[in-house]
């Protein structure tokens, strides 16, 4: 380590230090005058201050590990690729590592536990903060202290999507029909603790469907598979440009998007709001955070590069296309400011519902 080989150095110019080559801490303390000891400890903070600045403008030096809590196939694991792919010339290579489970705890424990240099990050958002803040009974990390927020990439909005055979155009005549069929029908989401299941509880709860059963799944794709099956009457379901081209040929149909306003991606498709339940309108951001402790100066590096991404139409064009929206949270202070509103947005909604997760 540099600073202790200043330390040797500068002991050595003291003979009554230099006799003690492995000076433990106890003996340099004894045998070092005052003045001379606080000159070594400032020289300490010093140099690591210097290797803290030298890491950060060799960042990075190797691939970078970026963790997607989720299975393949759903928009957080969209956002990563597209991401990832563009990052290429600002921050080298990443590898990409999907690792689902608990709802987004297991991936996003995994980087809340690794080492703050800038080389594991986490493709994080909404979900994974919400999901272990206000969902689990015995959380396996705390997102506000062990996360720190890079940069928001895009916006995610969910769809209410129904099999074909549901002879429903529209979230209206879907409660009719489920009314009659009481019992008889249930819908899909992406598992225990996510916006999917929050979103289609409060749909079952502000149209009074008691008895619309949920089916939690592994991941989006799992899903989807089984809404195109019929094997679930109802899914809800990320909008992406794979669910929209399901929709689009007609494999399920969605019957409203849980945006403010209508997508530029599909402004054909009705809001949760035009529908009649203005109470579900919600939206979810995506972007990467990194293990707490993180140097400032590698946290704005790659807020920087991601920024630059995002001012660039085609990239821009590529979020779009996959149904998602351009995040304007591209600081890491706004991208906390929205992560930490996301929190008291959802907690009322979480109590309303009694949801816990294990």
């Amino acid at each position: 380590m540099p600073w202790v080989s200043a330390w040797v150095d500068i002991c050595r110019q003291h003979r009554h230090i230099a006799r003690h080559p492995r000076w433990p801490w106890g003996n340099l303390m004894r045998k070092c005058p005052r003045r001379t000891f606080l000159h070594l400890a400032a020289g300490a903070v010093a140099f690591s201050a210097v290797s803290r600045i030298a890491a950060a403008q060799t960042y990075p030096m190797r691939p970078i590990r970026l963790v997607v809590p989720f299975p393949p196939a759903g928009a957080y694991d969209i956002v990563t690729r597209l991401w990832a792919e563009k990052m290429k010339s600002a921050l080298g290579t990443m590898v990409i590592e999907n690792i689902g489970g608990g709802g987004s705890s297991l991936g996003a424990a995994a980087v809340a536990r690794a080492p703050s240099d800038g080389y594991t990050i986490l493709m994080g958002g909404t979900l994974p903060h919400i999901n272990e803040a206000l969902l689990k009974a015995r959380p396996l990390y705390d997102p506000v202290k062990n996360l720190d927020p890079i940069a928001g990439i895009a916006v995610l909005t969910l769809a209410l999507a129904v099999h074909p055979s549901v002879p429903a155009q529209s979230l209206k005549e879907f409660v009719a029909y489920a009314k009659v069929n009481s019992g008889k029908l249930s819908y899909g989401h992406n598992g225990s603790g996510s916006l999917n299941q929050l979103t289609g509880e409060m749909f079952k709860m502000h149209a009074g469907l008691p008895e619309l059963v949920q089916v939690p799944y592994r991941g989006a794709a799992f899903v989807m598979a089984d809404l195109i099956s019929g094997q679930v009457a109802m899914g809800v379901v990320g909008v992406t440009e794979q669910s929209l081209e399901f929709h689009r040929s007609g494999k399920f149909r969605i019957l409203a998007v849980t945006s403010p306003a209508r997508l530029i991606a599909a402004p054909d498709l009705p809001t949760v709001a035009d529908a009649g339940f203005p109470s579900l309108t919600s939206q979810s951001i995506v972007g990467p955070v990194a293990p707490a402790g993180t140097p400032r100066d590698i946290i704005e590096q790659i807020a920087q590069a991601t920024r630059t991404a995002l001012a660039e139409k085609t990239f821009q064009q590529k979020l779009v296309e996959s149904g998602l929206e351009v995040s304007a949270d591209t600081t890491p202070e706004k991208y906390r400011r929205s992560l930490e509103n996301d929190i008291a947005f959802w907690a009322p909604v979480v109590k309303t519902l009694g949801l816990k997760v294990d």
